[in-house]
């Protein structure tokens, strides 16, 4: 029985090891993953500057992970259809035109988000520095 929890424990541990090098590849070889990075840091410290109430922050999250998401699986299109068809094909073509535009529907949905939830608190604080 021993042996069984500890090779199910080494199994959790390696998938993660797995799950971070897929998480360092797509940065490494992925652009728009760095700007998604970096509006994450930005948006991440900008709520946290805010005081945003735990409901808030929630949505702001939810979002952000929303966008990862969709971009883990957008890369995971291009790596695959990439294998499947290595010389240009319309079909893969498709397939990763509409990858991508399932990340822009999330980008733009957080982006609406975002500004609902961070706008007003954003613009008071604005006015509140701007009072002599």
């Amino acid at each position: 029985m021993e042996n069984k929890y500890k090779n199910w424990i080494l199994g959790r541990i390696r998938s993660f090891v797995f799950s971070f090098a897929g998480l360092k590849d797509m940065l490494k070889t992925q652009h728009n993953a760095w700007i998604h990075g970096a509006m994450t840091v930005l948006v991440l410290l900008v709520a946290w500057w805010l005081g945003l109430d735990p409901v808030k922050f929630g949505l702001i999250v939810l979002a952000i992970v929303g966008v990862w998401v969709a971009e883990a699986f957008n890369t995971v299109s291009e790596v695959v259809a990439d294998i499947v068809s290595p010389r240009y094909s319309l079909g893969a073509k498709r397939a990763k035109d509409i990858a991508a535009g399932a990340v822009l529907i999330a980008a733009m949905g957080s982006v609406l988000i975002g500004i609902t939830v961070l706008g007003p608190p954003l613009y008071q604080r604005f006015l509140e520095m701007l009072r002599p």
